[in-house]
């Protein structure tokens, strides 16, 4: 028999009033409040509903909000990139899973304050709470396909709604909120929310695991290596690390505590070497293509990283380079066309110096060489990212004739996708790539060849990504998040 929802009240719960703070963890504490107050209605209802409970209302909660209002052209320091509104109006963002965003919140929250010396009010918004994400941190709880119950479920709960869970803010398309206040940050909550459950979806591992930096591969080799270099760092308290997980949220602190294989491993495994704060160091297997590259960056770009870097093989396009030579990009031929739509082609994507320099010094005290000596393994050139992984079985010389009008040294299918994305996002990056074949001059990628490459490669260039992030997180966050990376009318948050 189905159940007859078409006409239901609409009940919500007793929101708190709203409230203007100048403390910064005030402001969070009272975030928190709200979003519990919210997400606990919807649960309770929800699982009363699944229970078997005959729906009486409609049941609706909202994600809280925070609203800076700023009177005037308030006089910043100019060399920040973020942490300031553009000048006088109304801003707002709304918030979701303070418990997770708690540090960001605060860090971000207190620059604002200070800045402009005015509060920061926190109320409930007017943007309702899908049940999906509401219920997402109960694992012993699952939405329901359209269907399985007596009655739909979007009659009764509120569901993602696609005017919301969307890239306008960080593409440079949305306009103002229908009250005329700008945006402060560059998601909305149910866009993070989206994000968070696809997260756990491609890794496997939960949204509170992943680090600040973030190193992408598109090898197993540097999975297996990037555990043993965990267990290593465990052993050693002074690195400060205080664990490791692994795909199925599997966490150990003991360097020799096992880790079981999943039976069915993720699209994308992802590995976390933890310390305080989340400054530690993630791994993510993206696997071989742009499609990936893409997917993943999408997702983890709401956790706003501080960096995130590409360390995987490529194809050495130089005659003078040799197999195992490192490969850093200056510049991206951006031939991988999934990012088209967001981020035109003629869009540059340029270097960042300051993680140029850290992965260069990583380089040099990885290999022990300096200076000319580094231009013996290293070539710093243009990196070619396409969407073909067989594109020497067609004629070559369209594709060969435009690598050698721009430079190309090297050629993949992730590294531009992930500095595009980082770009789009505002998450500075950068790309360390290892050559492990030179197709135009007879040197493919065979099996017995690649062993050996791989055995005697992968762990110095993972080492020296694990060194360049290090010196990334030792920069204070000013040094790290470039002006390069904002445009005209940027939000205040990072």
């Amino acid at each position: 028999m189905t159940t007859n929802t078409r006409f239901l009240p609409i009940e919500t719960p007793e929101p708190l009033p709203r409230a203007s703070f100048t403390d910064p963890q005030e402001a969070v504490a009272r975030l928190r409040a709200l979003y519990d107050q919210a997400t606990g209605f919807l649960v309770q209802h929800f699982t009363a509903v699944l229970g078997g409970e005959k729906p009486r209302a409609r049941y609706r909660a909202f994600y809280p909000e925070v609203r800076l209002t700023v009177p005037n052209h308030a006089k910043i320091d100019s060399r920040l990139s973020f942490g300031h509104v553009v000048g006088p109006g109304s801003y707002v963002a709304t918030i979701t899973r303070p418990d997770l965003f708690g540090n960001y919140l605060t860090e971000q929250l207190s620059l604002l304050i200070r800045n402009h010396g005015v509060p920061v009010t926190i109320g409930a918004s007017d943007t309702p709470i899908p049940v999906h994400f509401a219920v997402a941190a109960q694992t012993d709880l699952a939405v329901p396909q359209e269907g399985v119950l007596n009655f739909s479920l979007r009659d009764v709960f509120d569901v993602p709604d696609l005017n919301t869970v969307n890239d306008d803010i960080v593409n440079g398309v949305a306009g103002p909120m229908p009250d005329g206040s700008q945006h402060l940050a560059a998601f909305t909550a149910q866009r993070i929310d989206y994000s968070l459950a696809r997260l756990s979806h491609y890794t496997a591992t939960q949204p509170e695991h992943f680090q600040n930096f973030v190193l992408f591969t598109n090898y197993q080799f540097y999975v297996d290596e990037f555990e043993a270099y965990a267990r290593r760092a465990l052993a050693d308290p002074a690195l400060g690390y205080t664990g490791f997980v692994a795909p199925g949220n599997q966490r150990i602190t003991d360097p020799d505590a096992p880790i079981a294989v999943l039976p069915k491993m993720p699209q994308m495994p992802t590995y976390h070497l933890t310390r305080p704060n989340g400054q530690g160091i993630t791994l993510v297997n993206i696997g071989v293509g742009p499609s990936n590259a893409k997917t993943a960056t999408d997702h983890i770009a709401v956790l706003r990283p501080h960096a995130w870097l590409m360390v995987g093989h490529c194809a050495g396009l130089r005659n003078s380079q040799s197999l195992g030579d490192f490969v850093l990009a200056h510049a991206y031929l951006r031939e991988d066309h999934v990012l088209d739509d967001d981020l035109p082609v003629w869009v540059p994507i340029p270097a960042l110096a300051e993680v140029q320099v850290a992965l260069q010094e990583a380089v040099a005290e990885v290999t022990q060489l300096e200076g000319y000596e580094l231009k013996r393994i290293m070539r710093t050139g243009t990196v070619a990212t396409i969407d073909n992984r067989n594109w020497e079985l067609r004629d070559q010389s369209g594709p060969v004739h435009r690598l050698s009008l721009s430079r190309a040294v090297a050629l993949d299918m992730e590294s531009a996708t992930i500095a595009a994305n980082g770009f789009r996002f505002r998450v500075p990056y950068g790309t360390l790539l290892c050559v492990s074949d030179k197709p135009l001059h007879g040197e493919l990628k065979l099996p017995g060849m690649a062993t050996d490459f791989y055995r005697t490669q992968v762990a110095s260039h993972l080492l020296i990504g694990i060194r360049a992030m290090e010196k990334l997180r030792d920069m204070p966050l000013e040094r790290i998040h470039s002006r390069k990376l904002r445009s005209f009318s940027e939000t205040a948050f990072l």
